[in-house]
């Protein structure tokens, strides 16, 4: 589906801290107030209850509800939403999520705050890269165009590489992430783990809590 409105203006990216932060990308649609600026995104898929805040008012996020700079989404127990940046990002969040979409521009990128829960950011393979960040309570990723999975799995919090690579960075270490492999971190303020593949099952099981079929 197509973005309905393409940004134009200048990203602005946050530099607010967040509490141990981690980088990863993301953009969604919201459909509460109107707004002046342009739209960065939209809700192409929303199963259950999600909610929006946009200009500090919270409404329900349904299919076509566009997202602007600085909204958030929620997505409460067994519900699930799809968002849709630009013509060809799009970022899907599992159950009990969180993000904050802070900035982003289509074919450029921008800034995603994941406060709790699990999302996976999907950007087909061959497209140009994009400089796209996501801060979390236990790292930040830095993404150049790619499909990953970031939140929690097996008594974890991981971040999880199916294309492309992302690098991650926590307690002054940094870690590249390459397809087929993913990192750990067991406690806020530690670093990542050394990369490691992934099996089958660990990927399905990271998937389908975030309503997607591998």
């Amino acid at each position: 589906m197509e973005n309905r409105a393409a940004p134009t203006q200048k990203m602005l990216v946050s530099r607010r801290a967040v509490v141990g932060g981690l980088l990863l990308t993301a953009v969604g649609g919201g459909a509460v107030p109107s707004r002046a600026g342009p739209a960065l995104g939209e809700a192409t898929e929303v199963r259950g209850d999600v909610r929006l805040r946009q200009q500090k008012k919270d409404g329900p996020l349904a299919v076509g509800g566009q997202l602007f700079e600085n909204d958030r989404v929620r997505t409460n127990a067994e519900s699930f939403a799809t968002l849709q940046l630009g013509s060809d990002t799009r970022v899907l969040l599992g159950a009990e999520t969180d993000l904050l979409v802070d900035s982003f521009i289509a074919g450029q990128g921008g800034t995603l705050e994941l406060g709790t829960g699990r999302m996976v950011f999907d950007r087909p393979e061959g497209l140009p890269k994009v400089d796209v960040a996501v801060r979390t309570a236990f790292g930040m990723i830095g993404v150049r165009g790619t499909k990953f999975f970031c939140g929690p799995s097996r008594a974890a919090f991981a971040v999880f590489v199916e294309h492309g690579s992302v690098s991650v960075e926590r307690g002054g270490v940094s870690r590249i992430v390459a397809a087929g492999q993913g990192v750990e971190f067991h406690h806020r303020g530690d670093a990542p783990s050394e990369p490691v593949d992934w099996g089958e099952a660990r990927i399905k099981e990271a998937y389908a809590s975030v309503g997607l079929a591998r």
